[in-house]
């Protein structure tokens, strides 16, 4: 896989990286350290995300600053960093060749050059093992890859964190990255916003099924009076899972237009229920976005499809 990577870089002088809507940590840090590797590589390339509001907390990352919101490049390779569906990116990629990197089980191989490895915890995984043996690795670009990792198994808690998780976090870390630095700003950084709109969330929780189910809402009027925005969102179902009977744990956010439903579980498999609403993701951790007005209509309808899918019987 890695030669024919390397063949795909050697057409072009320009490279395009994309990251995928609503960024978090996992796709902005395979993004940037892959930014940071093929700079170094001697090709020109630019880093984009169509969102206009990106995560303040991840601001400390290297050559975060470099992130634009448009493609100025004309003919470049494309390489998509964390997303399971090109129309996750939201840019218009037609005749363009597109190196596909991703970790989502259910990603739709939509690339020219498709290196997707569902076993990995993160895209940054996949990158590094990618990059590794033929590629000067930085130590911006390890910061970068190892901040990924290190979000998406939720410090390292998640279910897919095994022997070759930590191989790669301890040989990212050997590049010389400042833990204080990385952990501070991941965990000390919330603005008063964030805590305001988690407060509205935490209000809203509710359980069902013998407590084996927590739901979350936040309203547009609970944004509005928070003055928070998407960039908040980050972190708050986790709290949803944090009670210890709760095996699966939903979060719906009214935006302008549309409503964002994720989801997390201990073990059930919620990326076939983000599927059934034409979403995707991991095992246990997906989500849809639809144009549904009625956000308790929503809620049941998920509910039931939780019922007859026969989730909680998994566990």
């Amino acid at each position: 896989m890695t030669e024919k990577f390397k063949v795909l870089l050697e057409k072009y002088d320009k490279i395009t990286i994309l990251t995928h809507r609503l960024p978090h940590a996992g796709t902005l840090g395979t993004g940037l350290g892959l930014y940071s590797v093929l700079k170094s590589f001697g090709k020109q390339v630019e880093i984009c995300n169509l969102d206009k509001m990106l995560p303040k907390c991840l601001d400390f990352l290297p050559h975060f600053a470099k992130i634009k919101n448009q493609i100025d490049f004309d003919n470049s390779l494309i390489i998509a960093c964390d997303s399971g569906s090109i129309d996750m990116l939201g840019f218009d990629l037609s005749l363009r060749e597109i190196v596909n990197i991703d970790h989502h089980q259910s990603n739709t191989n939509y690339g020219t050059l498709n290196i997707v490895n569902g076993s990995c915890a993160s895209a940054s995984m996949v990158a590094y093992e990618l990059l590794k043996n033929d590629f000067k690795i930085t130590k911006d670009a390890a910061t970068c890859f190892y901040v990924a990792l290190l979000t998406d198994t939720q410090n390292f808690v998640t279910l897919n964190v095994n022997e070759h998780v930590f191989r790669v976090a301890s040989e990212l870390i050997s590049f010389g990255i400042n833990l204080e630095v990385v952990n501070r700003n991941l965990t000390q950084r919330n603005s008063l916003s964030s805590l305001r709109l988690l407060s509205f969330a935490l209000n809203s929780l509710e359980l069902w099924d013998d407590a084996q189910v927590s739901s979350m809402i936040i309203t547009k009027d609970n944004l509005e009076k928070s003055g928070a925005d998407i960039r908040n969102l980050v972190g708050i179902i986790d709290h949803g899972m944090a009670l210890a009977t709760v095996k699966i744990s939903i979060l719906l956010v009214e935006l302008d237009g549309r409503i964002k439903v994720s989801f997390r579980s201990d073990a059930a498999n919620v990326s076939a229920l983000a599927v059934r609403f034409g979403g995707g993701g991991h095992l246990m951790a997906s989500g849809f976005s639809c144009h549904t007005v009625d956000l308790n209509k929503l809620l049941n309808e998920i509910k039931i499809e939780i019922k007859e899918k026969g989730l909680l019987n998994e566990l």
